[in-house]
């Protein structure tokens, strides 16, 4: 399976999809960002009105935790608030759906949202798939560990094919581990959540496509490395890693220091070094403001089981690179994604953006996916080939980084210019607000309290 649940494709469907590869209402919201971005951030990697609408995220679903870690954007009265009805979050999942437009990615997410009733988060997922979104549970995974089929049933009942699960050395109260102070420490239970994935792919016959997460401090910088190592190891359970450096925002502790991006960066590099991957610095790909998020995304090629190689799909300054970026964007094919399709669709989508820009396919698009392959040790004949023969794997493989700010930030001119561009949003109020809005000004207690006072 492609990462769907398993449904079958009408003629409509691929007609749809042959008519529109990319749907007009995509193109329409990301020509919308792109106008909306600031003339200076119209960078040849900028993701923001190129490939991406934004993300966004929901508020309120379950504000509570049974975690008390040292760095947490939750209010220190969080767990006393009550949360939104399920009609509540409904109305923020349309207004996100209008906002992203179809495939917008959204995050489940505002405390442990695990914990509420199945039934409940199952209809959240289904109202989410229902609007056309690719809805993301965001989980410190234990709930996974202590409830077995809890992950199968939200695949299976709820259409779930995205998860994110955070682990790291900041977090208190999880299951088997105490205070782990080492990354090192808690790969075993990476191990155990890679399994499980593996475990629920196979039951249920869906690609779950699953991400892990990393709050990086200064004291926890050291482990980015062996973490990035880990993830490449098992880049068939987890296909992308998030790293997001310490803000001071909620009940984070005061005595626990983040770090830069420079430092975080650098760590990433020193993993990939060994794979023949020389890190330039920062991910190429940014999304809104360049101080907020980075991407880097990697193919691994693996051949008979030998030591991989890793290459970066788009190389920061590279000409070439950047002019084949340029124009896949100026040909109108930013916008196309594949997430979720049937196998049917996505044949019938990679047909219709053939058959339009054969071409630029056959001409261009060719001879930069040749030179790819070269930097991986192969060719589009020999990996065909050893394809066939079951000798080699090529995978997809993404490192992100999320700079999120603290109060003193978003405060300063940096920080303002950062809100505007922000491409990270949350439906408060009848507006989209910069989820650094929302936790670093006190828009998330207020948000809290008028519920409880209106409950009062």
């Amino acid at each position: 399976m492609n990462g769907a649940p398993r449904r079958a494709t009408t003629l409509r469907d691929a007609w749809r999809v042959l008519r529109q590869p990319i749907p007009s209402e995509k193109r329409s919201l990301l020509a919308s960002r792109w106008g909306a971005l600031d003339p200076r951030w119209r960078l040849p990697t900028q993701g923001l009105g190129r490939q991406a609408t934004g993300c966004g995220a929901t508020i309120g679903i379950f504000p509570r935790c049974d975690f008390a870690c040292e760095a947490c954007y939750l209010p220190g009265d969080a767990n006393h608030m009550p949360r939104r009805s399920l009609g509540e979050i409904f109305v923020q999942l349309e207004a996100l759906r209008a906002y992203l437009g179809p495939k917008g990615n959204v995050q489940i997410t505002d405390g442990e949202v695990t914990l509420l009733p199945v039934d409940d988060l199952v209809a959240v997922l289904k109202k989410g798939r229902g609007l056309g979104l690719l809805p993301m549970v965001m989980t410190h995974g234990d709930s996974f560990r202590r409830r077995p089929g809890l992950l199968e049933r939200l695949i299976t009942e709820g259409g779930l094919t995205e998860v994110s699960i955070h682990v790291d050395t900041t977090q208190r109260g999880r299951l088997g581990y105490g205070r782990v102070r080492d990354e090192v420490a808690l790969i075993p239970l990476r191990e155990e959540f890679a399994a499980m994935i593996r475990t629920a792919g196979r039951a249920t016959g869906v690609t779950l496509r699953a991400a892990t997460t990393m709050t990086v401090t200064r004291d926890n910088l050291d482990g980015v490395a062996p973490v990035v190592a880990w993830c490449l190891r098992n880049r068939d359970a987890f296909r992308l890693v998030s790293f997001q450096p310490l803000a001071q925002v909620g009940r984070t502790r005061n005595d626990v220091a983040g770090v830069t991006a420079r430092d975080l960066w650098s760590r990433v590099g020193d993993a990939l070094r060994p794979y023949g991957f020389e890190n330039p610095g920062a991910g190429p790909f940014v999304f809104g403001h360049p101080e907020c998020s980075r991407v880097e995304l990697l193919l691994v090629h693996q051949r008979d089981g030998g030591p991989p190689r890793i290459a970066s799909v788009v190389r920061a300054g590279d000409p070439a690179d950047e002019a084949l970026l340029s124009d896949f964007h100026v040909r109108g094919l930013g916008g196309i994604n594949f997430r979720d399709d049937t196998a049917t669709e996505r044949v019938c989508r990679a047909l219709a953006i053939t058959a339009r820009h054969s071409r630029w396919v056959a001409g261009p698009a060719r001879r930069w996916t040749a030179s790819l392959l070269h930097r991986l040790g192969t060719s589009p004949a020999r990996l065909a080939w050893d394809f066939i023969h079951g000798r080699a794997r090529l995978d997809g493989f993404s490192i992100v980084s999320h700079q999120f700010m603290s109060r003193d930030e978003v405060d300063s001119p940096l920080g303002r210019e950062r809100l505007a561009a922000c491409a990270f949003r949350v439906p408060l109020n009848g507006r989209l607000v910069s989820m650094c809005e929302v936790n670093a000004t006190g828009a998330r207690d207020a948000f809290y309290a008028r519920r409880h006072d209106a409950r009062e």
